[in-house]
């Protein structure tokens, strides 16, 4: 059995992540359903472990949802985190630029130069590529960095104009790490954020109401160490409406 929490999952928020999923799976367990103790990290590449049948839950971003995943998991749910500006379980991207850079916002970024964690990451290229193009705004591919915190060190070390990084990740950097070395231009439109999933055929609704009472059951620090407020119910189809951009190779050989 596989079970993760792997995309929020910083050092400083690691006890209390074990204590979500210790509930969560204290609830499973309550509804007859079994659960490994612990979660499972330390995977460098996350699909392999999303398409095992043997997946209890993770969560997933929603352009490897649409563009892989539809139809071969389950969806559980969407935790919201409240993000400002988004709807109940809806997020959105930060855009950074160095401190330095004299464009005040995205339409100076023409041309530049995109840190990207994953070609098929919603917040770090998939949205930051649909709402430049719908502003008339090329970027193009800078760096792919493997992770938000990543892309954010690309941008902070000028190894890149621009990046975006998910709204609750560039919350918990900003928290915990020094972010003078750059500066938020601008913000994408809100889509639905991260799912939670489970492996095709299992009981997604009983596993949803094990996490929902497991967030009810969390203690007031915990919930606001997480930034949980709950867990929402969005349509997979609202997930597949979001377009899919062109991939950074495509981008690249255009130019």
């Amino acid at each position: 059995m596989i079970a993760s929490l792997p995309m929020y999952d910083r050092p400083e928020l690691r006890a209390a992540t074990d204590r979500y999923w210790a509930l969560i799976r204290a609830e499973l367990a309550a509804r007859g359903l079994e659960a490994p103790e612990g979660l499972r990290r330390g995977d460098a590449v996350l699909m392999p472990q999303w398409e095992d049948p043997d997946l209890i839950l993770s969560q997933t971003c929603g352009f490897p949802y649409r563009a892989r995943l539809h139809g071969r998991v389950e969806l559980v749910g969407t935790p919201d985190f409240g993000n400002a500006g988004c709807p109940p379980g809806y997020y959105r991207s930060v855009l950074i630029a160095r401190a330095d850079d004299p464009r005040a916002d995205l339409a100076g970024f023409d041309g530049a130069r995109l840190a990207y964690n994953d070609g098929m990451s919603q917040s770090g290229w998939a949205a930051p590529i649909n709402h430049a193009a719908a502003k008339g705004i090329r970027l193009l591919p800078g760096p792919e960095t493997g992770s938000h915190r990543a892309s954010f060190q690309a941008v902070a070390e000028g190894r890149a104009d621009l990046a975006a990084i998910d709204a609750l990740t560039w919350a918990l950097i900003s928290e915990f790490e020094d972010v003078s070395g750059v500066k938020v231009v601008g913000a994408t439109d809100p889509t639905p954020a991260l799912p939670y999933i489970t492996a095709r055929g299992r009981d997604a609704g009983a596993i949803h109401d094990a996490i929902a009472t497991a967030i009810e059951r969390l203690s007031a620090a915990d919930r606001a160490a997480l930034r949980l407020r709950g867990l929402v119910t969005i349509p997979a189809a609202d997930y597949l409406a979001v377009p899919i951009p062109p991939t950074p190779e495509q981008i690249g050989k255009a130019n």
